[in-house]
């Protein structure tokens, strides 16, 4: 994290999702992320684990990390992912790094 920041995980989490919410939206920022993914994202205080899902792209990830199914889904659309493949992504997501952490689909484990 740059300069040793380390965003607060709910204002983290809110930054992430307002890029999705501007790429998903915003054909500007769609070109300017596929040219320079790292500048887009500098925008947004993100965490090394969220810029990583985010220039990946990781589906399973940003799914564990909370963000929310409408914009998710409109990423993966994005990314010319098929829905089955969008939808494997997030189960393969929640095998390989662990339960939904934040957000509406945190999962709780009793």
């Amino acid at each position: 994290m740059e300069g040793g920041h380390v965003p607060d995980r709910a204002m983290s989490l809110y930054y992430l999702q307002k890029l999705l919410y501007h790429l998903n939206r915003e054909s500007s920022v769609q070109t300017k992320f596929k040219l320079q993914p790292q500048e887009v994202i500098a925008d947004y205080d993100l965490d090394d684990e969220e810029r990583k899902a985010l220039t990946d792209p990781d589906i399973g990830m940003l799914y564990v990390l909370g963000v929310n199914g409408q914009l998710l889904m409109h990423y993966a659309a994005l990314l010319g992912m098929p829905w089955d493949d969008y939808i494997a992504a997030m189960r393969e997501g929640v095998r390989r790094h662990g339960p939904v952490r934040a957000g509406i689909y945190a999962m709780v484990e009793e």
